[in-house]
């Protein structure tokens, strides 16, 4: 969990506070990603010109033809993760600038994050440093991939949008376990997935726009 982010930055809780009315607004009605979203200093995880716009529900870039997603996005696909249930081993696909995984590591016991783009994942390691997240483990690696010496997972969450649904993921996620991600390519659609003794569920949530996921790591 995150030690202690008060006085970092530049923008106050109220700022925070504010988003997350926005976010309840909007009909995000789970209280325990709400508190997340509102413990999480968003500014401090873009470019230092864009912190004024940190708190606006828009999706800002954050190089490497990436982006971090706007502030609802991130609160409906944890919402939908969780399902109202404590969450315990959870996996993110796609580090980006560390935001989502710090409000992750919030709400779940041990998260597992990774990045195909090093230089990036040095963004995120150097964005989160400050907040001594001690339940939060980055790693490099491919996202269709997994991190199968972790799994299995309780939750996976990816923050890139694929054609098909990776293999490997379905497969490292626990009896009981859901996975949540955007489907598609021009017209993608967020993607819940819940893995019973016996098969795999799945339930076609909103519309989304995400940057495609790639194969490889970098």
């Amino acid at each position: 969990m995150m030690t202690n982010a008060r006085g970092i930055g530049m923008t106050s809780q109220r700022t925070r506070d504010r988003m997350v009315a926005r976010l309840r607004e909007r009909g995000i009605a789970d209280e325990v990603v709400l508190a997340a979203m509102a413990a999480v200093p968003r500014h401090l995880f873009v470019e230092e010109a864009l912190a004024s716009r940190a708190y606006e529900d828009a999706a800002l870039p954050i190089g490497y033809e990436q982006t971090i997603s706007q502030p609802y996005t991130v609160a409906r696909m944890l919402e939908a993760l969780r399902g109202g249930r404590d969450l315990g081993r959870v996996l993110e696909v796609g580090t980006g600038c560390g935001y989502q995984a710090a409000v992750l590591a919030q709400i779940a016991t041990e998260v597992y994050s990774i990045e195909r783009i090093a230089p990036l994942l040095e963004k995120a390691r150097v964005n989160l440093r400050g907040l001594r997240i001690s339940n939060l483990r980055l790693a490099h690696g491919d996202g269709y991939k997994g991190l199968p010496e972790a799994a299995p997972f309780d939750a996976i969450v990816v923050a890139a949008a694929t054609p098909q649904v990776p293999v490997a993921l379905k497969e490292q996620l626990a009896v009981g376990g859901r996975l949540v991600l955007p489907l598609g390519t021009e017209n993608q659609q967020l993607l819940q997935i819940d893995r019973t003794d016996s098969d795999f569920r799945e339930v076609r949530l909103d519309a989304v726009r995400f940057v495609p996921m790639r194969m490889g790591k970098q």
